[in-house]
């Protein structure tokens, strides 16, 4: 199975040949991502875990974009934000449902013997690691919160 940046490579000929502006100008916004972070870092090449955290912040980004475009009233900006976030996507590990999300964050919880919303940090040591790329962290921090708010403590 080839790695993300031999398929952004890939997939940026096709969106040449094929002409696919969109396409062609999230792809080569992904790579430049991608170089800034090998060169802003001591690491010269970024392994697949670096690709997919890169990836992963462009996404957010998206996202923050297209909530305030709608708040602005402009639709016409939020669903090209829309269309670039089904292009990332594609690059990113399948995204958990709720109820694997809900599973994976109550086994975490077991694992660090949390007691309550104090315990945060430690469950979130375990389980963002394991579901990185497959879940945002956002989701991942509030379904942490609603878990240990219900131990109490």
């Amino acid at each position: 199975m080839p790695t993300v940046r031999e398929r952004l490579d890939a997939d940026l000929k096709d969106a040449m040949r094929s002409k696919d502006e969109l396409k062609l100008s999230v792809i080569r916004m992904a790579k430049s991502a991608i170089k800034y972070k090998e060169v802003e870092g001591a690491n010269k090449v970024l392994d697949e875990a670096g690709i997919l955290t890169v990836l992963t912040t462009m996404l957010k980004q998206r996202r923050d974009s297209i909530e305030q475009f709608t708040a602005g009233g402009r639709a016409d900006l939020a669903e090209k934000e829309e269309k670039e976030v089904a292009i990332i996507q594609a690059y990113l590990p399948q995204q958990l449902t709720a109820a694997e999300l809900t599973a994976e964050i109550a086994k975490a919880v077991t694992e660090a013997g949390a007691k309550g919303p104090k315990d945060m940090g430690a469950v979130m040591k375990i389980v963002t690691p394991r579901l990185k790329g497959q879940a945002e962290g956002k989701l991942i921090s509030e379904e942490v919160k609603a878990q240990l708010a219900k131990l109490g403590g």
